[in-house]
């Protein structure tokens, strides 16, 4: 009638009068199984399955590894006043608060700044400020180690500058490691607070202030109560990972933390002892998120205005506009320098870099040895391999858990949830030793087989540690995707399966690739679980820049770390390309299909 449309919605079992019945009967056995109350457990069996044997049940296998013959000696020696044990667990708990605190005046104020004001020299920071997060953490802590050790380029450059008899601003033990987590972290803390800048209503401040209150006070009573997602956002993202960090302390001599006692036990073959310290990190982990989740969840953030989004403020001030140009150009190359570093290393001959300020002699060699070398070559191939791998089933297993979550209604979803936040919350020291706890022996979920010292212990790890990014990406993208389409094509008589793999995953493909080439990236930069993990065989390219370093390889173990850069430089650009140039083709042909 008019333009007026009605829709009509069959239930899976109804026959329409029209209808072949050909189709008829196709459409019901389809819907016979999918339209039935038993279809989500259909579904979700073989998921919650895979989630128990690869994460739950390796970390109840580590814990009762900790409890095993000697359990009550573990765990009092491990509370016990002064052991190293207990020490180990301060110094983590300490450097990962204290990483928190740094990122996130770094990273909200940088935010803040790019936000709010325009400046000389803005526009070039705002380019390349991402930049610390493109670099895996291995390649970062040795750029950095180059750059402001007390053999650094810049401490070096300085002490022949001035003269002293010592270096000067070296960093080294735990403040080394505090300038490492700040500036390859503070970017969570960064895309955090800038999303929620960007949308912030300027009239709710304007409204503070027209009352009277001052710019503190603004601060501290509108601002900050606005950032608060953002901003346990950035700290769980920076704790998790602070707690988690192996490469920083191994590289700046802090012995006393969880994750380099846990390497250390693992090495010397104290299994029971390092599953104590993974059973005692993963809980800490645990705890952590959930008080997050509790503070955020405590009130709403929501702000009640209909305004507008802030615009940047000129900067007209003179001295303001010259010493923010200063600031640019002085940002621009603290940012550059790590990555400047490790290319003018990779050019270098090994051996040649020994109490200079810089590199004397220069080569190619490092690069086509790499390449050249069938042995060289391998570790780049068995990262490239072993990411893949995992990736693929990450994609797989990572779909479907968040389609069940987001669509489906069954008893036990929040637990299937939780079960994919743990895998996001263990450090990759403590998925290591549970993989290596609950796979050392055969059991139903390795098909009887052994799977420490074996290829397929690698992409497991990298399965279990980087299955939430595809998972939270394609649950945000389900979120914004109307189940309606869906239901349209099933109502159109396609089976669960098409109507799934044509219609919902064209639809949230960009999300689907946006994680998947994430979770590539980082299992490509992976070292903290590989390094307890591999075999000579499976040796990727992260372990083989840090054993290249140990045999004072440099030029070599910097030729790998570039390549590492590159190739995931390359990665985040076709991500950006391939999620920007999806978006509307997919919701497009999605929509086609459905009408």
């Amino acid at each position: 009638m008019g333009g007026a449309a009605v829709s009509v919605r069959t239930e899976p079992d109804a026959v329409t009068a029209d209808e072949p019945p050909a189709a008829t009967a196709k459409r019901l056995r389809s819907g016979a199984v999918t339209g039935s109350r038993w279809f989500p457990y259909i579904l979700v069996l073989p998921l919650a399955l895979v989630l128990w044997g690869y994460i739950v049940q390796p970390m109840l296998a580590t814990f009762a590894e900790s409890v095993g013959e000697n359990a009550g000696d573990n765990y009092s020696g491990f509370f016990s006043a002064g052991g190293v044990a207990r020490q180990s667990l301060i110094n983590s708990i300490l450097i990962s608060v204290a990483s928190v605190v740094l990122c996130g005046v770094v990273g909200v104020a940088m935010a803040f700044l790019l936000r709010r004001f325009q400046f000389p020299g803005r526009g070039l920071i705002e380019a390349i400020i991402l930049v610390p997060a493109a670099l895996p953490p291995l390649i970062g802590a040795i750029s950095f180690q180059l750059l402001y050790s007390e053999t650094g380029i810049l401490p070096r450059a300085l002490q022949r500058l001035f003269g002293t008899e010592e270096p000067v601003l070296a960093v080294s033990g735990i403040a080394g490691v505090l300038v490492v987590h700040t500036f390859t972290m503070y970017p969570f803390f960064y895309l955090a607070a800038s999303a929620a800048l960007r949308g912030l209503d300027p009239s709710v401040e304007e409204a503070a202030y027209n009352l009277g209150a001052s710019r503190l006070r603004v601060w501290r009573t509108v601002l900050l109560p606005m950032l608060t997602p953002a901003m346990v956002s950035g700290a769980l993202l920076v704790f998790m990972t602070s707690l988690a960090s192996y490469t920083a302390p191994l590289l700046f001599g802090v012995d006393q933390t969880m994750t380099m006692q846990i390497y250390i036990n693992r090495t010397n073959g104290d299994m029971p002892l390092a599953s104590t310290y993974a059973s005692v990190l993963g809980v800490v982990s645990i705890l952590f998120l959930l008080a997050m989740r509790w503070y955020e969840g405590r009130r709403s953030y929501r702000s009640q205005s209909k305004g507008v989004a802030s615009h940047r403020r000129e900067v007209t001030n003179p001295v303001g506009r010259w010493l923010a140009m200063v600031g640019s150009l002085a940002g621009v190359a603290v940012l550059l320098a790590p990555v400047a570093t490790i290319a003018l290393v990779a050019f270098s001959r090994d051996g040649s870099w020994t109490t200079q300020v810089i590199p004397s002699e220069y080569t190619t060699e490092n690069f086509s040895t790499i390449f050249n070398d069938p042995r060289a070559f391998e570790p780049i191939r068995n990262s490239v391999t072993i990411s893949a791998v995992a990736t693929a089933a990450i994609i797989v297993v990572g779909v479907l858990i968040a389609y069940a979550v987001r669509r489906l209604r069954f008893v036990g979803r929040s637990l299937l949830d939780i079960a994919v936040m743990l895998a996001w919350a263990l450090p990759g020291t403590v998925v290591a030793i549970n993989l290596i706890a609950a796979f050392s022996t055969g059991n139903a979920f390795s098909f009887g087989q052994v799977l420490v010292a074996t290829f397929w212990i690698m992409p497991l790890a990298y399965f279990v540690r980087f299955l939430p990014m595809v998972f939270r990406s394609t649950s945000a993208a389900l979120a914004q995707t109307d189940p309606a389409l869906e239901e349209a094509a099933r109502n159109l008589g396609a089976s669960w399966p098409r109507a799934f793999l044509t219609v919902t995953v064209r639809l949230v493909l960009p999300g689907v690739v946006a994680g998947a080439l994430l979770a590539f990236v980082h299992g490509v930069g992976e070292f903290v679980a590989s390094v307890l993990i591999y075999t000579s065989r499976t040796e990727p390219i992260s372990v083989a820049i840090n054993n290249s370093m140990y045999r004072f390889e440099m030029g070599t173990a910097a030729a790998y770390g570039m390549l590492q850069v590159v190739l995931i430089f390359v990665v985040m650009l076709v991500s950006g390309r391939l999620e920007n140039g999806r978006t509307s083709r997919s919701a497009k042909e999605a929509t086609q299909w459905a009408a």
